[in-house]
């Protein structure tokens, strides 16, 4: 098992198996919840009380994206060449797969599409926001088409937000970004008194969740800023795993204590240790966000065609079904539209990937 600092080749890591188990632990978290809305039966909000497996994955979408995106940044040509680069990388996948969960999906889950505003619709895909089709899964507890897709403006926002940071050259100032750092935490604190925890159906959730995705991408991005003074190493890994343990029984220190030391694991698994056999097989196949796309679908057709299913049974038929939908969106979406990146090289995959979530979605 290798150790490394920060500063290692971006091309030999550990990203590709990272997204593929967090959009894996998000279909899990997801089951229990779709099955019958109690979150109660989740496995990590048994053990702790606080965070699930889902949160702790979109997190670490998140963090990933922070770093790779934070890269990306400073690797650009002009702001415009990085702002492309990012829709292209989410857009063409989103409009895919809100147009099938509209066509295909919610005529299975009882929504009528006649009622389906089109310029509603337009609006929606323009804005990163879920698709709606009135009447679809009404019966179940989450009537929603794909409710994953919350995640993915708040990975565009982070997108937006790092570019105006970048222009205010704070990137480029570690001392300005630490002051960032501080005040979205402030605003994190805040969130924890004043703001609904875990509901970003409403106004008032969705912006507390974005509040709590920017807190964790930007902590992404603090890690990539500051690679050449973090050593990642066995010790290290398992003084932040002793350390994060008991801070994950706490509901207003779990989430910045996986943000910083669960950060600290992630990159140590990265970057510190052997590339697996499935990181170098995903080096230029990424269906993370395909998985992560189309898994709730699927998961709540399901749940409304199979009466009394388990959600063990659910989590391992929506993964069967989902990665190979996964693999479809690569090859037919997300890859081709890698050729009309601007700059040199634009048909090659950039190292790296991921949103999810949510995720990381793509460097």
């Amino acid at each position: 098992m290798a150790e490394t600092t920060g500063g290692r080749d971006p091309r030999a890591n550990n990203f590709g198996s990272l997204r593929l188990l967090f959009a894996g632990l998000v279909i899990l978290a997801h089951a229990p919840e779709l099955v019958d809305g109690n979150r109660s039966r989740e496995l990590l909000t048994q053990v702790f009380g606080t965070l699930s497996l889902g949160e702790i994955a979109v997190d670490g979408f998140f963090l990933v994206s922070g770093y790779l995106i934070t890269a990306s940044y400073r690797a650009k040509r002009s702001f415009g060449d990085y702002l492309a680069r990012r829709a292209l990388r989410i857009y063409p996948a989103f409009v895919v797969a809100s147009l099938l969960c509209i066509a295909v999906v919610a005529p299975l889950g009882g929504g009528n599409l006649a009622a389906a505003s089109p310029l509603e619709t337009l609006l929606r895909l323009s804005l990163l926001l879920m698709p709606v089709v009135p009447g679809a899964f009404a019966e179940l507890p989450y009537p929603l088409l794909n409710g994953s897709m919350w995640t993915i403006p708040c990975e565009f926002g982070c997108y937006l937000l790092l570019g105006l940071v970048g222009t205010a050259r704070a990137l480029r100032r570690r001392g300005r970004y630490l002051g960032l750092l501080g005040g979205l935490g402030s605003l994190l604190a805040l969130r924890w008194l004043f703001l609904p925890v875990g509901h970003p159906g409403d106004t008032l959730g969705s912006l507390s969740e974005m509040i709590r995705l920017t807190f964790v991408f930007c902590c992404g991005g603090a890690f990539r800023l500051f690679a050449d003074r973090i050593a990642y190493t066995r010790r290290g890994a398992t003084r932040a795993a002793l350390l994060l343990l008991p801070l994950m029984f706490s509901r207003p220190l779990a989430e910045p204590a996986f943000a910083i030391l669960g950060g600290y694991l992630i990159f140590w698994f990265a970057f510190a240790v052997r590339p697996t056999a499935l990181s170098r097989a995903t080096a230029q196949v990424d269906p993370s966000y395909g998985l992560y796309l189309y898994a709730w679908p699927v998961q709540n057709l399901l749940v409304a065609r199979i009466p009394g299913i388990s959600p063990w049974t659910v989590a391992a038929l929506a993964l069967a079904a989902a990665i190979p939908l996964g693999l479809l969106s690569w090859y037919l979406i997300e890859r081709p539209m890698l050729r009309f990146r601007p700059g040199p090289g634009g048909a090659r995959p950039e190292p790296g990937a991921i949103s999810a979530a949510a995720p990381a979605l793509g460097a």
